[in-house]
C-alpha cells in the first residue's frame, strides 16, 4: 500500500514522509526527459512559460500514491525521472496493473468522473503536476500542447490494445519475452543500449502487469535464462543476448525458442 496523499498543494506539502522543496519553474528541458518526449518538450520559451503557471514540481520517495482510482480528477501528471505504476483492485484483492510510466510519460488524463486507476510511484520520481482545469484553457492558447496531449492520448489508447492481447492471447513466455522487448524499445528510444534491461519494478508488479502468478514470472525468467535467450545479472537487469530471439517469441512466431 502506497503512502497516502494529503488533499494538499504539492509546494505546500511538509511532511516526514514527503518533503519535496519549492522548485523554480525551470524549463522541461532542464529535466532528465529525453527531449522530444516530454509533453513540453516542442514547445518555445515563451510558451513554457505559461505552461509554469499551472506546473507545480515534486521529488517522491517509492511507493507514494499521487492519487487513488476513483479520486476527483484535478490534475494531470508528467514522470520527469523515475518510474510510476497504473493499477486497478479488483473487489476480491486482485490487482492488475495497467502500465508502467517513465520519463515523459503523462497520465491521470480523465474527461468526466474519477481518475481510472491507482498511481503509485515505483521508484523515487520526479514528476511535474497540472491543475487540469487551469490546462485546459492553456490549451486554446498553446495549440502545439494541445496537439502533443492529443497524440499521448492516442498513445495510450494503442498501448492498451496492446495489453488486451498481451493479457488475452500470449502464453507466459511471450508475455515476458514482449514485457522485456518493450522496455528495451523504450531504452533504444532514449538512446541508451537495449542490453540490460533495467528492472526497477518487482516480480509482483511483473506478475500483475503480464497477468501471472509470481511463481511463473520467476520460473519463465529462469527458463528463458537457461536457454541463454537472458542474462539475469541480478533482479533489476536482463542481458539480452538473444534480441532476436526476443522478438520472435514476442511476436509469437517461434514457440520453440
Amino acid at each position: 500500500m502506497g503512502l497516502s496523499v494529503p488533499p494538499l498543494d504539492f509546494d505546500e506539502r511538509r511532511s516526514a514522509d514527503w518533503a519535496p522543496p519549492h522548485l523554480p519553474a525551470p524549463t522541461c528541458r532542464n529535466c532528465d526527459v529525453v527531449s522530444g518526449v516530454a509533453v513540453c518538450a516542442s514547445l518555445g520559451h515563451d510558451e513554457v512559460r505559461k505552461l509554469a503557471t499551472v506546473r507545480a514540481h515534486a521529488q517522491l520517495p517509492a511507493n507514494f500514491t499521487l492519487f487513488r482510482e476513483g479520486d476527483s480528477p484535478d490534475h494531470v501528471y508528467s514522470v520527469s525521472s523515475g518510474v510510476v505504476k497504473l493499477y486497478k483492485m479488483m473487489p476480491d484483492g486482485r490487482r492488475q496493473i495497467t502500465g508502467f510510466l517513465f520519463a515523459g510519460d503523462m497520465f491521470g488524463l480523465a474527461v468526466d468522473g474519477g481518475y481510472v486507476a491507482t498511481a503509485e510511484t515505483v521508484t523515487a520520481s520526479r514528476v511535474c503536476r497540472f491543475a487540469h482545469r487551469k490546462l485546459d484553457t492553456l490549451l486554446h492558447e498553446i495549440p502545439k500542447l494541445e496537439r502533443r496531449i492529443f497524440s499521448l492520448a492516442v498513445k495510450d489508447l494503442i498501448a492498451a490494445q496492446e495489453q488486451m492481447l498481451l493479457l488475452g492471447r500470449k502464453t507466459a513466455r511471450e508475455k515476458v519475452a514482449t514485457f522485456l522487448l518493450g522496455l528495451a524499445r523504450r531504452q533504444e528510444k532514449a538512446g541508451i543500449p537495449v542490453s540490460p534491461v533495467a528492472l526497477p519494478m518487482s516480480r509482483a508488479d511483473i506478475a500483475d502487469y503480464l497477468g501471472l502468478t509470481i511463481e511463473t514470472v520467476s520460473r519463465t525468467f529462469t527458463q528463458l535464462k537457461r536457454d541463454g535467450i537472458i542474462g539475469l545479472p541480478d533482479t533489476g537487469h536482463a542481458l539480452l543476448p538473444r534480441f532476436d530471439v526476443i522478438k520472435r517469441l514476442a511476436d509469437g512466431g517461434d514457440r520453440s525458442c
